[in-house]
């Protein structure tokens, strides 16, 4: 056995799976708060106000500290592409008791005011073009938010596309849930 080094205080050996796994469930238990059932039912109730499910909601609390105030969805997560489509029942139905505020990205070639309307959106603007970069996605965003008052962190974005994922982390939002999973949609697997 060789001898311990300057400092080393004769505790326990640091190596070995089971003394990280004990240190690393100490700091979760000590990291996550015990949250009183009442605040719990609070929650899962917001949850359900603002159509999500609790885990979703639980992760985007847990992650930006605070709660979302407003939805932006994306005219490709309402299957939405050209001016005269339907938005589809099952999103219209579920934008009515949506208990946030609505905002819409539309497409490059949409009407964005015009489909705004048909959804009640609060503002309507038109997404950052594909292949637009990093920089000037954010600035858009950016923009925006700061045209309509709102943080960042407080704004889901529903949509569909890579490009539109990009979209919200360049913009600092809160999160992005696909339109697919928010409608509850069939997945049409190939």
């Amino acid at each position: 056995m060789t001898g311990a080094g300057i400092g080393h205080n004769q505790g326990p050996q640091m190596q070995g799976t089971a003394w990280r796994t004990h240190c690393w469930t100490a700091a979760r238990k000590r990291l996550l708060p015990v949250l009183p059932v009442e605040v719990v039912r609070l929650r899962v109730r917001r949850a359900q106000a603002l159509g999500l499910d609790y885990k979703t909601y639980a992760g985007v609390r847990a992650t930006t500290g605070r709660d979302l105030v407003a939805f932006l969805f994306s005219s490709n997560g309402l299957g939405v592409f050209r001016d005269l489509d339907p938005v589809p029942a099952d999103a219209a139905r579920k934008l009515t008791s949506l208990a946030a505020a609505r905002h819409l990205g539309a497409a490059p070639g949409l009407d964005a005011q015009a489909l705004g309307r048909r959804i009640g959106a609060v503002s309507a603007q038109d997404l950052p073009h594909f292949g637009s970069s990093w920089a000037g996605m954010r600035d858009l965003m950016k923009s925006w938010l700061h045209r309509q008052g709102l943080p960042g962190d407080a704004v889901l974005l529903v949509g569909e596309t890579d490009h539109e994922k990009e979209i919200c982390g360049a913009g600092g939002l809160a999160g992005f849930v696909t339109a697919a999973r928010y409608f509850e949609r069939a997945s049409h697997a190939i």
